[in-house]
């Protein structure tokens, strides 16, 4: 049974792909790269991280030099970032059968908190924010040594191919959920633990973990 379930939170908890596509363009219409048009979000779903940015023609290393600006955007824009429907009663459900939660994510802390407080989700226990876009290995390990966790104590849940690729590195569980960031297609390959299409099915999965 999986002491801690790790969630990321962009993308598997809440919805934020509107302020995103908001935030990109206007960074974008200030820096002359090239504009995400709503009717492009299914495509670029099937790219990696690295394939998107040359689609947008934004150099990739240019990133942590964007954070903050995107930080700004959304703390100013927080509340149009919605919890995905069902979600709060399956973090509930996960409360009640004595799994302790946490999120791992590269959004910043305080805009998860305002979310997290917005939706009345009052069982998270902690909050790791790290603006590293690969790495989240690290926090991972991190996690797991401030915590004394081995690997089988915890399980992940996200939606994005870096998730599935950290959690490999790290060597814990990690299970994928489809209404997020990115595309099966895009993830098959890295072969998460699990599938998943709604939260129900996730909520399965954790509950047949727990009867390990």
């Amino acid at each position: 049974m999986p002491k801690y379930i790790l969630f990321d939170f962009d993308g598997t908890l809440a919805d934020s792909r509107i302020v995103f596509i908001s935030a990109w363009n206007a960074f974008a219409n200030k820096h002359q790269y090239r504009k995400i048009k709503p009717e492009e979000l299914h495509a670029l779903r099937r790219l990696s991280i690295l394939e998107r940015a040359k689609h947008l023609n934004f150099p990739i290393l240019k990133t942590p030099l964007i954070i903050s600006d995107f930080y700004r955007y959304y703390r100013k824009y927080a509340k149009e970032i919605t919890l995905y429907p069902r979600i709060n009663e399956v973090l509930e459900m996960f409360e009640r059968e004595g799994h302790k939660m946490a999120i791992l994510s590269s959004n910043s802390e305080d805009v998860i908190k305002e979310v997290l407080r917005r939706n009345q989700v009052k069982n998270i226990s902690r909050i790791w924010s790290s603006n590293v876009i690969f790495g989240k290995d690290q926090l991972i390990r991190k996690f797991l040594k401030e915590h004394r966790l081995s690997s089988s104590e915890v399980i992940y849940v996200g939606d994005e191919q870096r998730d599935i690729i950290a959690c490999k590195s790290a060597g814990i569980k990690v299970i994928w959920v489809s209404w997020g960031y990115d595309a099966k297609e895009l993830v098959q390959d890295q072969k998460p633990d699990y599938f998943v299409d709604t939260p129900e099915e996730l909520q399965e999965v954790i509950l047949q973990q727990s009867s390990r």
